[in-house]
């Protein structure tokens, strides 16, 4: 494969294919079960099988393709176990790698960009083999020519028109979608991403986001953000960062690892708006490390929501109104903030009882980030029987907001797949603003 597959054609037939093949091979399990065979592994092969084709389509074709495997990947721990479970390696794989491009096309790639004596000028040695390809982009290992050890980001050929492609693709064929990973709204989550994707393209956009985290962090004891070498509007050289991916701590850490990577993360994003007047808007598990020194290293900065005066006020009144179960000052700022539109009828105690589980964890001198809770709480809101869910239908996310929500849904999926104990109230009472604690209840 020389580059991102760019002609519409054939990149909407592997999309169209995907639930197509799920559909082909359900028919395949039909007749087996008419032949005799166990229901339970029919099922448990077609799901297999459809993980396998997910992976190598979206994989293959990277661009939004793969950005949408990305989003998908974070918020599996709110699906069904009995869904998630086969779905939930194949997904993971897509945090942290995909098919490479041809060394031939990366060496073109950097001469264009760094100069024809790329090589000899900015670099003392280059890995050609990649140790990282992911949706837009792939990493290699070099070192620089003062001898430091550096992350070469290659930007693939053909992204921009890939990733519109494949949104608009993707669009046609989300109603489809649910043959995927039954469970997920696909719309959400292609919106975010149709937003983003030409901010992420821009690599010095990105370098310039990633300079801003380095300044912040620099020294710091919890967080190291590598800086930047060298840049162009496809190539970034940036430090490199050693470290266990969070996403082997999500398959095999132990319980302490668990704990610690859970806490960094939520601190990580929980400081940036005031760190940097940032917030990193890709919480993905491939975009974090935990370094031998057991900081948090940062990876990706392509993706930031630009906050100037930090995060919003409002985000903590909604958190200590609703604590404090205080229904006509929780109503006001929600109304206030956009949250409920003019005309939209909802009873301020129903507001509260609705926003009571999300903040569930604030109650807690330390709480358990689990697949199971999460569950609990999705189930709880996706209920059409219940309250929560008409309440939910009246709510409505102001454009401030958009990017804060998508975030933190993501980091709450992430924390549930780490399944760390963390200090969250604490957390979240030292990093945003608008808390008032003098009217809070104590933990239990």
């Amino acid at each position: 494969m020389s580059d991102i597959p760019r002609r519409s054609l054939a990149r909407t037939a592997k999309l169209v294919g995907l639930p197509l093949g799920h559909a082909g091979r359900a028919a395949v399990g039909l007749g087996r079960r008419v032949g005799g065979a166990p229901a339970e592994a029919i099922a448990a092969e077609l799901q297999a099988r459809t993980a396998e084709q997910l992976f190598a389509v979206l994989g293959e074709l990277k661009g939004g393709a793969m950005k949408f495997g990305q989003a998908l990947s974070v918020m599996e721990a709110a699906m069904p176990e009995e869904l998630a479970g086969p779905y939930r390696a194949t997904l993971t794989k897509l945090q942290e790698a995909a098919p490479p491009m041809p060394v031939a096309r990366v060496h073109a790639i950097l001469a264009q960009q760094l100069g024809p004596r790329w090589r000899s000028s900015k670099f003392q040695s280059f890995e050609d083999h990649p140790v990282a390809a992911a949706s837009i982009g792939q990493v290699h290992r070099a070192v620089w020519r003062d001898g430091r050890t550096v992350a070469v980001k290659v930007q693939y050929p053909g992204a921009g028109e890939a990733l519109l492609s494949d949104i608009a693709q993707l669009s046609r064929v989300a109603r489809l979608a649910g043959a995927w990973i039954p469970g997920i709204a696909m719309g959400p989550i292609l919106d975010e991403v149709k937003a983003r994707m030409s901010e992420e393209l821009d690599y010095d956009l990105e370098a310039t986001n990633q300079k801003v985290f380095a300044r912040a962090f620099r020294g710091d004891a919890e967080v190291l953000v590598p800086d930047v070498l060298a840049h162009s509007d496809q190539v970034i050289v940036s430090e490199w960062v050693d470290g266990r991916p969070l996403a082997q701590v999500i398959s095999d850490g132990t319980p302490a690892e668990r704990d610690q990577a859970a806490g960094l993360y939520l601190e990580f994003l929980l400081r940036g708006p005031n760190r940097a007047r940032l917030l990193h808007a890709d919480p993905h598990p491939g975009n974090f490390r935990i370094t031998p020194d057991g900081r948090l290293g940062v990876l990706d900065f392509g993706a930031v929501n630009r906050l100037p005066a930090g995060m919003p006020s409002a985000m903590g009144e909604i958190i200590t109104h609703t604590l404090a179960q205080n229904e006509a000052a929780l109503g006001a700022v929600l109304r206030r903030a956009g949250f409920i539109r003019p005309g939209v009828e909802v009873s301020d105690a129903a507001l509260v009882r609705y926003l009571s589980s999300f903040v569930e964890p604030l109650r807690h001198e330390t709480f358990t980030f689990s697949r199971s809770w999460l569950r609990s709480v999705s189930a709880t809101i996706q209920d059409p029987r219940r309250e929560e869910f008409l309440v939910g239908l009246r709510f409505n996310l102001p454009p401030d907001y958009m990017l804060i929500h998508r975030v933190w849904l993501g980091s709450i999926g992430v924390l549930c797949q780490v399944g760390g104990t963390v200090p969250m109230r604490d957390l979240i009472f030292a990093h945003v603003p608008g808390i008032d604690e003098s009217v809070i209840p104590p933990a239990t």
